[in-house]
């Protein structure tokens, strides 16, 4: 799923942006590495062993079944491309998801966000631009379940099997400084902050800080 995910983001983002930036003034495309944050809530989730299997339940309340849900926190991966139809403005579109699933009490869990943002850059020179992003977009936390299971000593086989999505609604801003390394390379060190209205029932705030680092390839002048 992840791969496809991908591969049809690249696809949209080469489809929509090269013909713009033929005849604009630059287009990026990049991969970024960083993390997204926020806190676990209070709340846990019952394992198979409990008859209120997979419910919610309170951490500590002396329930033996009950799970905690976990931060959220670790490595994020992203892949977007933009196009300046103008040296101070410009259009883009990101994707951020973590590349391996953790766990979410006793199910497993993957987080993703994808933003469609406006650009601004205030201070734009040959080898360096600020940019001020701001949009739309939305988040998805996927969960599935892993189960094992053993015929003996002879098999043993391990399957795991999707439970569900919850699916959000996200306003992104962020601000990053793009530094081009060669005539065409870039980096770019950036900070996000996601306000995602529901977010709570997944984790402990509505609102998920984050930073991410950019390389990737400029077409065209800066």
């Amino acid at each position: 799923m992840m791969k496809r995910i991908c591969w049809c983001l690249s696809i949209f983002l080469i489809l929509c942006f090269v013909p713009l930036a033929r005849a604009q003034s630059s287009f990026d495309i990049g991969l970024g590495f960083g993390t997204q944050q926020n806190s676990a809530n209070a709340l846990g989730i019952d394992n198979i062993n409990s008859v209120n299997a997979f419910g919610s339940c309170v951490v500590g309340s002396g329930d033996p079944f009950c799970q905690a849900t976990p931060n959220l926190s670790g490595l994020f991966m992203g892949i977007g491309g933009d196009v300046m139809l103008q040296k101070h403005y410009g259009v883009g579109a990101e994707f951020s998801f973590q590349p391996t699933r953790s766990d979410f009490g006793p199910l497993q869990y993957r987080e993703l966000f994808y933003d469609f943002d406006g650009i601004y850059a205030p201070v734009s020179v040959k080898r360096a631009s600020l940019r001020i992003l701001g949009g739309i977009g939305g988040s998805r936390t996927s969960f599935s379940f892993t189960q094992s299971a053993c015929v003996g000593t002879a098999v043993c086989t391990t399957q795991t099997s999707p439970v569900g999505n919850a699916n959000h609604f996200q306003v992104h801003v962020g601000v990053g400084v793009q530094l081009l390394v060669t005539e065409h390379i870039f980096v770019r060190p950036q900070f996000d902050f996601r306000y995602v209205p529901g977010f709570t029932d997944q984790f402990g705030r509505n609102t998920v800080p984050g930073a991410m680092v950019w390389v990737g390839y400029n077409f065209g002048g800066s």
